[in-house]
């Protein structure tokens, strides 16, 4: 993230705007496994989120999704109350912010992105964090470190929109490089860049069709209960401690036995990288979906149907990703694979950062 150590010297409702991006990130492997303190090896993409903000008089901040043609307005200080679906990640941000001892200014803020939204890409994550750049240029404040600020982004969407999320998709957005994943081990967090060097395969991403949910009543927060629950059951405070879901009541064994199981598939994904073997890859992510579809089960027909076409596409292997229940599925094809129709190739791009 870029900074200017120099202070502008403007009054409220002066001065030039600024523009922060934030990317969607795409997670290679490691799924469903960040809330419980295990491994993910993501990636940011060259898609997201970019939000514009300009200073304005008073004490207002007013917002406008463009690509949706919505507003919302609100008094700083007064976010809570009224708003729904992105106007919660407007007002959660400058709270949460305010919080956090920024002092969050009045402004216009636009919001635009070519992320398409629930296709598990992670846009509210991009979302979040490229508000939260804006609110601190125009504050003229240094945001907080990164870790911080995912921690941020993610009460953000905890508390303010009700989707218990992790803190995979901010740390991508914040961390990421070009040409790198990065293996983050949740217990810390400590991030380790990973070079994703792909030797001619594309990874891809195409959307299933079937929109994913990660508000308050989805099936994503039931499985967040479900691994507490599982917790509870074996005396332990995460299931990276775990080593065993033998003995529990079904479904928290099958629970268990994926987050243990995908954590190991993380490190055999780094390692299959670092030794350049792209068809232990593939292997890896087939075995990650059926962990995902099976245990966890978080896949929809229509994921399963892409799954498949995917496969007769020659892609060495595939798994849904995201929160699940619907949202896209990421395939690895070899050179010279023709891509289905509607799959978008992804790579490894930069973090957020001001523009």
């Amino acid at each position: 993230m870029r900074h200017s150590n120099t202070r502008l010297e403007h009054t409220p409702g002066e001065g030039p705007s600024v523009q922060a991006f934030a990317p969607g990130r795409v997670n290679l492997i490691g799924e469903h496994t960040d809330y419980n303190d295990g491994l993910c090896l993501p990636f940011a993409v060259e898609r997201g989120v970019t939000v514009t903000a300009e200073p304005a008089h008073g004490t207002t901040i007013e917002a406008e999704a463009e690509d949706v043609g919505e507003r919302d307005s609100f008094e700083l200080g007064a976010e809570s109350g009224a708003g729904r679906g992105w106007r919660l990640f407007v007002r959660g941000a400058a709270a949460e912010l305010r919080q956090a001892g920024i002092e969050v200014r009045a402004c216009r803020l636009t919001i635009t992105g070519d992320i398409p939204p629930g296709a598990g890409l992670s846009s509210s994550a991009a979302v979040c964090v490229a508000l939260c750049l804006a609110l601190c240029e125009i504050a003229e404040s240094r945001p907080p470190e990164r870790i911080a600020l995912a921690r941020l982004c993610s009460r953000v969407e905890n508390d303010w929109t009700g989707a218990q999320t992790g803190l995979l998709d901010p740390l991508a957005s914040l961390c990421g490089e070009r040409g790198q994943a990065v293996r983050i081990d949740m217990r810390g967090p400590q991030l380790r860049p990973v070079p994703l060097d792909l030797r001619g395969h594309r990874l891809a991403v195409l959307d299933s069709g079937a929109s994913h949910d990660l508000s308050a009543d989805s099936g994503y927060n039931e499985r967040r209960e479900e691994c507490r629950a599982a917790c509870r059951a074996l005396g332990i405070d995460s299931l990276r401690d775990a080593t065993s879901g033998a003995g529990l009541p079904e479904p928290l064994d099958r629970r268990v036995r994926h987050v243990i199981s995908e954590n190991e598939r993380v490190d055999a994904t780094v390692a299959a990288l670092e030794q350049g073997d792209l068809d232990e890859v593939g292997a890896l992510l087939d075995a990650s979906h059926r962990s995902l579809r099976d245990d966890y089960e978080v896949s929809v027909p229509e994921v399963e149907r892409v799954v498949e076409t995917c496969r007769r596409g020659g892609a060495l292997g595939a798994r849904i990703m995201g929160g699940g229940f619907g949202g896209s599925v990421l395939a690895l094809f070899p050179p010279g694979a023709q891509l289905p129709p509607g799959a978008v190739s992804v790579e490894p791009g930069p973090a957020a950062r001001l523009l």
